[in-house]
């Protein structure tokens, strides 16, 4: 029987240790040949031989291609559990190279004398068969359940699981007893015996009896590839089996691929002709040879021989819903399923914990495209499109429905250098970006952190290091490759496709799936860059103190900040970070000298480096991220008292652990507000909040927030829906997006995001009532206009009805177009009252010392000191400020910069107010 296996050649070389490199050496000319396979025979009781584990890791390291086994792993002497987590280590190292080969063992004198345990044949199938468990018990990281396997032979109780492999590692039986056959048909991958040791006829019998085991297990034959040792002898005038020229061998080997299924041919030698000559003139003309039998009979019988199907252990943690036999080709062999091994380390994102049905990784547009319409031949299935994983509102990967991950998109080419063009694929993430433009004196502000992916920050918006003085992300982005819902490639620009390119930029998330970028950068020299702590124990003060000094500071600057909830018996901290575009020590104090004013400097360190060495602060471990995150966030002008106020009475209710304000103006407000679909252009911060809990945080956010907010940045909000969108739009720009979306994605295909309906969709608008946000004056005090929750109707001249707001003590007065709130009654301590407010307060410092600078003389490396104190001091001589008193997340991103040359010495604080010069962090960031 022919079972469509792909025909796969391999070399079984003699693990030999004198000369050493001699098998390496055969190894690396089998890769070079063309070989799928290199195995060796492991006998550790043999001292002529390698270990054959050290051995195949040493020429995994020395080859590229080629995959590696043991031809067949001596079990007996090989701890299963331990035996599983070095073969899944290998996989790892070698990028999926490794195939496990196991064998129930043998010689038992010489296993014996090695420490090992003498069994009976019987036993020792059954030894074989509780190692298989335990083997895949711990690949299986994914799995939740204790790892309990109570054999006879072979025991595990609570055992960690994994590592995962970076493959599903086949598990290939050495067998030739019927009770070895049975368990190679209800346990095995492949069966792997040497064809010289069978008698004529065996070959079919035993292929029978596995066949038979596997259908009685549930399972479909064709799970188990069939893989053959073989030998022989290449000479002029034919003779024996396996003996005469190429043509003979071709003729002889055929009727055991196409009546016998036979997968895989191992040719057994040492002798390099050999090997090359089977490469050069066998199995070519062998592939050939089968290809035009599989042509020939009848295809009721024979199947195409492009068998990919998982095993029956697989397909059982398939979710509903998908039709996973309807997978094209070119996306089958690098997709991911439930039961998959490397399904651990791609089902999460960044932020939020995942469980999709099917991640789909198309390696070009035509495998995009090929995505879409499986995605669509699936409609009643969620849909995640994710290019680096690390986005805040979570949406790249969901529970049960299809992920595309564009992450082999990763491209990177210099277009024009004169013009400072390049093309960077989706899939890229921002710190290899970085690393592409840093030799060229380029580089690309791109958002804060330098694991996140090209993809969805370049078409959202991108607020990053450079924001004020070079504008957003999207506004260097000159061209796209964009696969539309239809599966049509598109290149979009100013010229071609101009509408679809609008709304790319700041919607792309919504109109296709973009693969490619043409950006525009920017000459970047070396930058300041300045991680400062303060005690923000007056926090409305330092808020405002902090916004007007990002608004009124020279474009070349851009700061973020971060600040956390109370923490008993510690006060508040704000964790301020700045960019300054330029390479001069004076400068760059010049820029921060105004913010040492605002509050006492708790900490800093401030250095000259590159963009890439800021940029460069993650790692490339796996996203594991559990749960769902809770973040919200908006767009706000200059920062005002009154904002000031709530935001520090949003700290203090406990409704966040992360409260950022990033600047988005300089540069930014250059660009029209039609230009674009990110039209907000005239705010000048973003704010963000995570909080632990979705309700309390998003109450909180309600009352003290939105009523200052005028806009959304959706990439930094888990939360969906129409509000949502319409906060992030305005009204004209919307309408312009659901006209395009009606045009390009009519269906509804890109839905599972921060979705913009087609214009056809059919939906009941918001009221003015629902839209609009106002402030209300009542008694002096300020207070928010109410947002009424999506779906509650506003009929005319209603009286009085209670909303969301109620329950927090305010009462909402409903009419056809208007809806105010009133504050009830508050004590005199209260903050209702903006006096009260200003009363209990803390006074900013009064007398605010500057930051001095000294430069080291006689040197070609500028540095300096910086001393906050509560009086001017002289300069003194530059010192090393280290950072292993830093809390862990600004630690990582201090030491994140890099092993570039620095040309600053870091700073310690000497002041009095500065806690001994230690960190006091606000929250975990």
């Amino acid at each position: 029987m022919y079972y469509g296996h792909e025909l796969r050649f391999g070399t079984f070389i003699t693990p030999t240790n004198d000369p050493p490199q001699a098998a390496v050496r055969l190894a690396e000319l089998a890769e070079a040949s063309g070989y799928d396979l290199v195995t060796f025979q492991d006998h550790p009781y043999q001292p002529r031989f390698h270990d054959t584990s050290t051995l195949l890791t040493w020429v995994a390291a020395r080859t590229e291609r080629v995959h590696l086994a043991a031809n067949v792993t001596n079990l007996p002497l090989r701890p299963p559990a331990v035996l599983a987590r070095a073969t899944a280590s290998l996989d790892l190292l070698s990028g999926g190279r490794f195939e496990l080969g196991l064998g129930a063992g043998g010689f038992w004198d010489a296993i014996e004398a090695m420490g090992g345990r003498r069994l009976t044949p019987g036993q020792a199938v059954d030894a074989l068969s509780e190692a298989i468990d335990v083997i895949r018990g711990v690949w299986d990281q994914g799995e939740r359940a204790r790892l309990e396997v109570d054999g006879q032979y072979y025991r595990v109780s609570g055992a960690k699981r994994g590592p995962a492999p970076a493959h599903n590692i086949p598990i290939w039986i050495g067998a030739y007893k019927p009770r070895m056959l049975r368990l190679t048909g209800r346990k095995g991958d492949g069966w792997l015996p040497t064809l010289g040791h069978m008698k004529p006829g065996q070959f079919a019998e035993s292929n029978a009896t596995i066949d038979e085991a596997a259908r009685a297990a549930g399972r479909d034959p064709r799970e188990i590839r069939r893989i053959v040792n073989i030998g022989g002898r290449f000479s002029a005038a034919g003779g024996g089996f396996l003996d005469g020229p190429a043509a003979q061998w071709v003729e002889q080997l055929l009727p055991y691929v196409v009546d016998d299924g036979v997968g895989t041919f191992i040719l057994s030698s040492d002798d390099p002709g050999t090997t090359q000559h089977f490469a050069e003139e066998v199995a070519p003309a062998l592939r050939e040879a089968v290809a035009r039998e599989v042509r020939r009979t009848d295809a009721a019988t024979v199947a195409a021989p492009t068998w990919v199907g998982r095993s029956t252990a697989v397909r059982a943690k398939r979710r509903d819903g998908i039709d996973y036999d309807a997978l094209p080709p070119s996306l089958a062999a690098h997709a991911v399923e439930p039961g998959d091994a490397g399904y651990a380390r791609v089902k999460s994102t960044y932020m939020r914990g995942g469980a999709p049905g099917l991640l789909l990784r198309p390696g070009d547009p035509q495998e995009v495209a090929d995505a879409i319409a499986f995605a669509r031949a699936n409609p009643d299935v969620p849909l995640g499109v994710r290019s680096g994983g690390h986005g805040i509102s979570g949406r790249s990967t969901n529970d049960g429905g299809i992920v595309i991950d564009l992450s082999r998109l990763d491209g990177m080419e210099v277009l024009d250098e004169s013009a400072r063009l390049v093309r960077i694929g989706a899939g890229a993430r921002w710190k290899d970006v970085a690393a592409f433009l840093s030799p060229h004196g380029w580089a690309l502000s791109s958002g804060d952190y330098g694991g996140v992916g090209v993809g969805g920050l370049a078409t959202a918006g991108g607020i990053g290091w450079l924001v004020r003085e070079h504008g957003l992300t999207i506004d260097h982005v000159r061209a796209v490759e964009v696969v539309l819902a239809d599966g049509s490639i598109v290149r979009a620009d100013a010229t071609r496709h101009p509408e679809l390119f609008w709304a790319v930029r700041g919607a792309g998330a919504n109109v296709g799936i973009v693969t490619a970028f043409e950006f525009e950068v920017d000459d970047v020299g070396d930058i300041g860059f300045a991680q400062l702590a303060f005690d923000a124990s007056a926090a409305a003060g330092f808020l405002q103190a902090w916004g007007d000094w990002v608004v009124d500071a020279p474009r070349d600057l851009t700061s973020f900040l971060i600040m956390g909830g109370a923490r008993a018996g510690r006060p508040p901290v704000a964790q301020v970070m700045a960019v300054v575009d330029s390479d001069d020590p004076e400068t760059v104090l010049a820029r921060l000298q105004p913010l040492a004013e605002a509050a006492p400097l708790v900490a800093q360190d401030v250095r000259i480096t590159s963009y890439r060495a800021v940029i460069s602060n993650s790692g490339d471990a796996a996203h594991a991220a559990e749960g769902e995150p809770t973040a919200r966030s908006g767009l706000v002008g200059r920062i005002t008292p009154e904002f000031a106020r709530d935001a520090a009475r949003f700290l203090e209710s406990g409704a966040t652990y992360f409260f950022q304000l990033r600047a988005v103006g300089g540069a930014v407000h250059d660009v029209p507000a039609d230009a674009t679909a990110f039209a907000h252009r005239s705010a000048e911060f973003s704010v963000v909040a995570f909080g632990s809990s979705r309700q309390h945080t998003t109450e909180r956010w309600r009352e003290l927030i939105v009523p200052h907010l005028d806009g959304a940045y959706l990439s930094f909000d888990s939360e969906q829906g129409d509000e949502q969108v319409e906060a992030a739009f305005p009204p004209a720009t919307l309408a312009r997006l659901r006209a395009i979306k009606a045009q390009v994605d009519p269906d509804n295909v890109f839905r599972d995001n921060a979705n913009v309906r087609p214009a056809s969709e059919a939906r009941r608008p918001f009221t003015a009532a629902r839209r609009r946000m106002v402030v209300m004056r009542d008694h002096g005090a300020e207070v928010p206009k109410c947002r009424l929750r999506r779906g509650e109707e506003l009929p005319s001249a209603q009286p009085t009805q209670p909303s969301n707001a109620s329950r927090r003590g305010w009462r909402c007065l409903v009419t056809s177009t208007d809806a105010a709130c009133r504050a009830p009654a508050r004590s005199a301590s209260g903050s209702g009252d903006p006096a009260s407010v200003a009363s209990s307060t803390p006074a900013m410092n009064a007398s605010p010392a500057p930051l001095v600078s000294s430069t080291s003389t006689g040197s070609a490396a500028t540095s300096w000191r910086v001393i906050r104190s509560s009086t001017a001091i002289a300069p003194s001589a530059p010192s090393v400020h280290t950072t292993s008193d830093a809390p862990p997340a600004m630690r990582r991103s201090m030491n994140g910069s890099g092993s570039s040359p620095m040309r600053s010495a870091f700073m310690k604080i000497t002041s009095a107010t500065s806690m001994n010069g230690r960190w006091n962090p606000a929250s975990p960031s």
